[in-house]
């Protein structure tokens, strides 16, 4: 078996809060958002063995604790993914899946299979915007992915899940409606850079999320990755 492969980071310490692991980029995505910073992985052809990626995570083991697959679209590649998980669980790893929801059914599968332990599933706005900023019918799928995860998060099928939000400039009402629609997933809100828009400062963000009434994870540039607690207006540093 085959894998479009994007590419490979031996050790991060930001994909994995608390944990060094190592990343596998998986080459294509169906949607095109104007601000992926993987964009250019999102099309193009470079298909390696499965028994190559393999080789690649087996050479940084001594070093990690995990293996985050992300993208492009790591899903996309439903089958070559739960290959490549099935190998990382039987090394001793866990497995972690960045992902924008649109193949649910590969989310259910690994789940299933008890080939993840982690997902980070990225919303992009409110579900009656979704399929027209993303140009690509989606939404009952994005919706059908934040259901299987967080029944599975539920029942302890998966240890950790995360619904992130990247948030850009003139789009912070969207961040009160997901936090609704999510209400009890564990919320990051990332700060969005795109082009020559002044992205919203660590401040700026703190005051989103003052209004929402929960603890959330804010991340940016400037400040890493903390937990904040608005409703208490304190600030937790957190170690990424």
């Amino acid at each position: 078996m085959d894998v479009n492969f994007g590419g490979f980071v031996p050790i991060s310490t930001v994909d994995w809060r608390g944990k060094a692991v190592c990343t596998v980029f998986l080459r294509g995505c169906p949607v095109r958002c104007t601000y992926c910073h993987n964009a250019s992985i999102l099309s193009g052809k470079d298909y390696r063995p499965v028994e190559e990626i393999i080789g690649m995570i087996r050479s940084s083991r001594l070093l990690i604790s995990g293996v985050v697959f992300s993208g492009g679209e790591p899903t996309m590649q439903a089958d070559a993914l739960i290959v490549l998980a099935g190998s990382v669980k039987k090394m001793g790893l866990l497995v972690g899946v960045q992902t924008n929801g649109v193949y649910p059914d590969a989310l259910e599968a690994l789940i299933g299979k008890n080939l993840v332990d982690r997902i980070a599933l990225d919303i992009k706005a409110r579900w009656q915007r979704y399929d027209n900023l993303l140009k690509v019918p989606c939404v009952s799928n994005v919706q059908r992915s934040l259901e299987i995860c967080r029944t599975a998060r539920k029942s302890g099928r998966l240890p950790e899940f995360e619904v992130v939000i990247t948030l850009f400039r003139g789009y912070e009402d969207e961040v009160a409606y997901i936090s609704r629609e999510c209400s009890d997933v564990d919320l990051v809100i990332q700060q969005g850079v795109q082009g020559d828009i002044p992205p919203l400062s660590c401040s700026e963000i703190k005051k989103i999320a003052d209004q929402l009434n929960r603890t959330v994870r804010i991340r940016t540039r400037e400040g890493g990755e903390i937990s904040y607690e608005g409703s208490r207006d304190r600030w937790i540093a957190s170690e990424r």
